[in-house]
């Protein structure tokens, strides 16, 4: 069975569409390895020495941060909403996680491809136990080695690796997520986003804190209280790729009074 089979067509089409999750079969042939590979120094130069002018980066730093902004929101939006709305397990490691890095014309062309040939799923009173098996994967064995290897070989910051994931699962849960119309679906997403902030041991992220509690900023209130904006703790250098240049929402360059860090 492929990856598709172990959805029905409408949660499919949510996966596959907005948030790019397809079967490893139908992987980038060119512009894809899978993640393990990544870890390997020769292999992670070539593909940020490749990647760098193509998304206009002038350094390994900053397409290392500009890709691991990518993969973040395509490993933990597919994985978490699975979990949080289809009440599904993807799990996912280096081994059966592929890494695309399609760029065309300014924008990211890159999907998730994964290998799943199991049904993640729990018995009855497992819920728990199963959300934390999943979590793991994704974090602590996914994404901490890779960004381990980009701050090893680029010296770019893990607190920058890290808030780029953390700033994806935040607008998940509160954006993506709070649109949904079933009432128990909705609050099943809302505790596990609580459980992801406040109650996930920090051994799931394979690190001594909770990433996802850790920048947390309070918002910013701004034109006279009308609006706020919770800036980001780093910068993720975007800016430094465009030209012009260009901010995101929420750098913290754009804080009142305030530089990044």
């Amino acid at each position: 069975m492929n990856l598709a089979g172990y959805f029905t067509a409408p949660e499919w089409a949510v996966l596959s569409g907005g948030l790019r999750l397809k079967d490893s079969a139908e992987r980038d042939p060119l512009r894809s390895l899978v993640a393990r590979d990544l870890l390997q120094e020769e292999v992670c130069e070539q593909l940020l020495d490749r990647l760098g002018p193509v998304i206009g980066s002038p350094t390994r730093a900053i397409t290392a941060s500009l890709l691991g902004k990518r993969l973040s929101f395509l490993a933990t939006g597919a994985c978490l909403y699975a979990m949080s709305v289809y009440d599904k397990g993807l799990l996912m490691s280096l081994d059966n996680t592929v890494v695309e890095y399609g760029h065309d014309d300014g924008l990211w062309t890159s999907s998730m491809p994964i290998s799943h040939s199991v049904a993640l799923t729990y018995e009855a009173g497992e819920r728990e136990a199963w959300r934390e098996t999943i979590v793991q994967a994704l974090f602590a064995d996914l994404l901490k080695p890779l960004w381990q290897t980009f701050n090893r070989i680029t010296g770019v910051s893990r607190r920058i690796l890290w808030e780029n994931t953390a700033v994806r699962v935040y607008s998940l849960y509160e954006k993506r997520m709070a649109k949904i119309d079933d009432p128990a679906v909705r609050e099943r997403c809302e505790a596990d986003f609580q459980w992801l902030m406040t109650q996930a041991e920090p051994a799931l992220f394979g690190l001594d804190y909770n990433p996802l509690s850790h920048f947390r900023r309070p918002p910013t209130l701004l034109d006279e209280g009308q609006r706020s904006i919770r800036f980001r703790r780093t910068c993720c250098f975007y800016y430094l790729a465009t030209e012009p240049a260009e901010y995101c929402s929420t750098c913290p360059l754009l804080r009142p009074g305030k530089k990044c860090r």
